[in-house]
């Protein structure tokens, strides 16, 4: 015999080897009573499914479908204790559940009452032709399997793990028969529809069953195996996102229900109730485990649909006179109602390509210039000044404004950048700037004036046409002036740049402050 997992090495096991050992059981299982049962493999999964998530499964299939025989051979392959109880009309429910009687003790003559214990008291019951026995013996079963308990005489006798119910029904004869109610049906976790073998399989019956081969049925799982892959089937994780499709594919089977479709209004007289949903997900936990998987899939919860829902939505006039059953109405729901999204659907931004910047010539020192868009006006080249060098094309790009020069108001931007006068220093017929104090650097390196931002694509400054003045020596006078509308190279790219001392025009010269001497 073959056994998952031993009670002292199971709590040991990683979660891949358990999921290993349940998937190569899960085979094990299906050789042993394919030595019996040919074919019929959606049946065989789907009870193992039931067991291996602690419910109940109803079987409906014409005769002679081996539903019965299904269920016994399962039990041996399981090393389970299995009873069967034919239900007929006369059935009472202490015929199932058990009952007390007259005992004496011989030697005393004393009697007493004994509990006799029914065949409800085995692991897996079949109850074979459930319809066929009236309400009151149909509801025995109800405590056995909701509490797996029974209760006799004022006394509650628990019922041995593991415990399912198997029963079966023959959808053909319905004379003399007791439709089980909603309430009961609703017990049942799956409702297995078996249906007719193929040819081949047909065939393989007929010589297997008409031989004197017989074939013995080796245990694979224990019941303490069972229990074991009972807790770990609830320990898979399922996503909110497949909860929530769980959720939502029940409530659509309700007509009276405002997310409802419109086919489901037409055709359905009532709906799944809040155990469907709960089937739907230990179901899919089951097969997602039984399959090698860690996490519960879309596919595994539209693949219990059938089963969970066949027996507890019910159809109505309507369906019945189009013809409409209750595969139809499941097939059409899993079209219609979509898996849940989350969040917002993220828009890709279009990528800006940005092209290098253009390297300049070498800086020598000076004031930097601002662009040309927040440049502020200029004077006229007085006389004897260079032309400035025609600007190249303006940028595709938009340029930032940067801030304009203290004193300076903007102006708006020419079509052609114009060179900028060094500060402090008034074109011809402008008034005189009132210059700003500026405070001594407080090191032995002068205040470097803010760095411009970097503008990408041609350059806003204008290299120099003439020479730049050399700053004066320590002590001496100021060298030659340069030409008001000449322009100023920029800044160097890095360190701080020295303010360069400017003599005033001969003209009108502005009082201005001093530059400190060179160190």
């Amino acid at each position: 015999m073959t056994t998952v997992a031993s009670a002292s090495g199971a709590a040991h096991l990683s979660p891949e080897e358990a999921v290993r050992r349940i998937a190569q059981a899960r085979e094990l299982v299906l050789s042993e009573v394919h030595k019996v049962i040919i074919g019929q493999d959606e049946m065989i999964e789907q009870m193992l499914i039931c067991i291996f998530a602690r419910g109940h499964c109803l079987t409906i299939g014409v005769p002679g479908l081996a539903k019965t025989l299904t269920v016994s051979t399962l039990a041996q392959a399981l090393q389970l204790k299995f009873s069967r109880i034919q239900f007929t009309p006369d059935l009472m429910p202490s015929d199932i559940t058990g009952t007390e009687i007259i005992d004496q003790d011989p030697s005393t003559g004393k009697r007493s009452f004994r509990f006799v214990k029914g065949p409800v008291f085995a692991n897996i019951v079949l109850a074979d032709e459930i319809n066929r026995t009236p309400p009151k013996t149909q509801a025995a079963l109800l405590q056995a399997m909701q509490e797996y308990e029974v209760t006799s005489a004022g006394v509650t006798y628990p019922l041995e793990q593991p415990f399912f119910v198997m029963a079966t029904q023959n959808p053909i004869e319905q004379e003399g028969t007791y439709p089980l109610p909603e309430a009961q049906l609703d017990r049942f976790m799956l409702s297995i529809n078996v249906s007719y073998p193929t040819r081949a399989e047909e065939r393989e019956i007929v010589t297997a069953t008409t031989q004197t081969v017989r074939r013995d049925i080796h245990p694979v799982l224990t019941g303490k195996d069972i229990l074991w892959i009972q807790q770990l089937v609830r320990q898979v994780p399922a996503s909110q996102h497949m909860i929530d499709y769980a959720v939502d594919l029940v409530r659509a089977t309700r007509p009276k229900e405002p997310p409802s479709p419109d086919f489901v209004k037409k055709w359905l007289a009532w709906g799944a109730g809040p155990r469907a949903a709960q089937y739907l997900i230990l179901g899919a936990k089951a097969r997602a485990i039984l399959h090698g998987r860690y996490a519960v899939t879309a596919e595994d919860i539209r693949h219990m649909a059938y089963p969970v829902l066949r027996h507890r939505i019910f159809t109505n006039f309507n369906a019945d006179a189009e013809g409409v059953d209750v595969d139809q109405i499941i097939e059409k729901l899993l079209e219609t109602v979509p898996e849940p999204s989350y969040g917002e659907p993220v828009t890709p931004r279009p990528r800006v390509e940005r092209g290098p910047a253009r390297p300049g010539p070498a800086p020598t020192g000076g004031v930097a210039s601002p662009p040309a868009s927040a440049a502020p006006a200029a004077p006229p080249p007085g006389p004897g000044a260079a032309t400035p060098a025609p600007a190249g094309p303006p940028a595709a790009r938009p340029q930032p404004v940067p801030v304009s020069p203290p004193g300076v108001g903007p102006t708006p931007p020419p079509a052609v950048p114009s060179p900028v006068a060094p500060p402090g220093v008034a074109g011809p017929g402008s008034p005189p700037a009132v210059p700003s104090p500026m405070a001594p650097p407080p090191g032995p390196a002068p205040v470097s004036p803010p760095a411009a931002p970097p503008v990408y694509g041609q350059p806003t400054w204008v290299p120099p046409a003439a020479p730049v003045a050399p700053p004066p020596a320590p002590g001496g006078s100021a060298g030659p002036i340069s030409p008001p509308g000449a322009p100023v190279a920029p800044p160097p790219a890095g360190g701080p740049a020295r303010p360069m001392p400017v003599s005033p025009p001969p003209a009108s010269p502005p009082p201005g402050p001093t530059p400190p001497p060179k160190r």
